[in-house]
């Protein structure tokens, strides 16, 4: 899952960042809100976290409500010093969906991250099957009928996104654009060198392949053809 996070202190983004690559997801981090604006209105988001007083021309409530109006509808939790009844309804009402007061604990907030990412109809499923395989977004756990398959925090980030678009044909840039960080210096090849990984554990080992070459586009997850 790929996610933004525009906060301009430095320190707890460092945090947050880390915080969230070790959940497996995909960080993009904008310091200030013009990029944070740019970034939120033009590229694919699964989650955005975003600080309500940010330098630049747009603050948090800006970005969320330019997000609304140009009818994106990215799940937003808003960070915020101010916790005021005020401010957290001008908050709610701008168009984010969750809103924390600093300071707050990481495991608090990677709850609310989680739960924001449950809401979407098409992303409630805590456990994401196809055929014999499935994956529990919350324990981590994968498995094809009883067999437990141990994957890396990517490799389990490429299978989730897989899972979350099967029978769709995602091709190499759009797999980069959801499971890579933007400013990682990643090559289509990287995509060919996964997919190769997540093969040789959940489809090598069993009798019936789930992950597919669709021949000049990229790769999709299907249980049968």
């Amino acid at each position: 899952m790929r996610v933004l996070l525009v906060e301009d202190e430095h320190k707890i983004a460092r945090a947050l960042k880390k915080a969230l690559e070790q959940e497996s997801y995909a960080v993009d981090v904008a310091y200030d809100g013009d990029d944070g604006y740019a970034m939120a209105t033009t590229e694919p988001y699964d989650v955005a976290i975003i600080d309500r007083m940010l330098p630049g021309s747009y603050d948090g409530i800006a970005i969320v409500k330019a997000m609304r109006t140009e009818k994106i509808h990215t799940p937003v939790l808003l960070l915020t010093a101010l916790g005021s009844v005020e401010e957290r309804t001008s908050g709610l009402d701008s168009g984010a969906d969750d809103y924390m007061v600093k300071p707050f604990a990481l495991e608090e907030l990677l709850a609310r991250v989680r739960a924001l990412l449950r809401r979407p109809t098409e992303q409630q499923a805590t456990i994401l099957t196809a055929g014999d395989l499935s994956l529990n977004t919350i324990t981590y756990e994968v498995k094809r009928g009883d067999t437990v398959i141990q994957l890396t925090g990517k490799e389990f980030a490429l299978l989730e996104y897989m899972l979350r678009n099967q029978n769709r044909p995602l091709p190499k840039e759009l797999i980069i654009g959801h499971v890579w960080d933007y400013d990682a210096d990643i090559l289509p090849n990287t995509v060919e060198v996964y997919i190769k990984y997540l093969r040789n554990k959940v489809d090598s080992p069993f009798a019936t392949p789930l992950i597919h070459t669709v021949r000049g586009f990229g790769y999709k997850l299907q249980a049968g053809e």
